[in-house]
């Protein structure tokens, strides 16, 4: 049997909608639904950069309540409603994930406030072999 975890940021998008920011399953970790908003104030910048940043943020805390980190981190999507966005993100992106270099894709993609500009899902491994 494996341990599962749910993990909560507590954005109020969680409970009205039904889901968890992430959830841990043996050694795995699933992050989703995550977007620009600061889930403790409920604010969300207008800059796609900064939208970027903040989900990062909210991906760390959710990762390490897991027991896993950034450096675990083996895949990422990002969606965005404007393709053109993309490339201003290109710098969080390095910032976050530049040295660990996970599997990518970004999708064109409606999101499900006007306000959000990014969401970014990853998924992590958690190596607990010892090596």
């Amino acid at each position: 049997m494996t341990d599962r975890q749910l993990i909560s940021s507590g954005s109020e998008f969680e409970a009205q909608i039904g889901y968890s920011r992430a959830i841990r399953d043996g050694n795995w970790v699933f992050v989703a639904g995550t977007t620009g908003f600061d889930y403790k104030t409920m604010e969300i910048s207008s800059d796609v950069a900064e939208q970027a940043e903040q989900c990062f943020r909210t991906i760390d805390a959710a990762l390490r309540e897991a027991g896993s980190s950034m450096a675990d981190t083996v895949r990422v999507h990002y969606l965005l409603p404007d393709a053109k966005d993309w490339e201003a993100c290109w710098p969080v992106t390095r910032k976050w994930l530049g040295d660990i270099r996970p599997a990518a894709t970004m999708f064109q993609a409606g999101l499900q406030d006007p306000r959000m500009k990014i969401e970014i899902e990853v998924t992590a491994r958690i190596d607990r072999s010892g090596a």
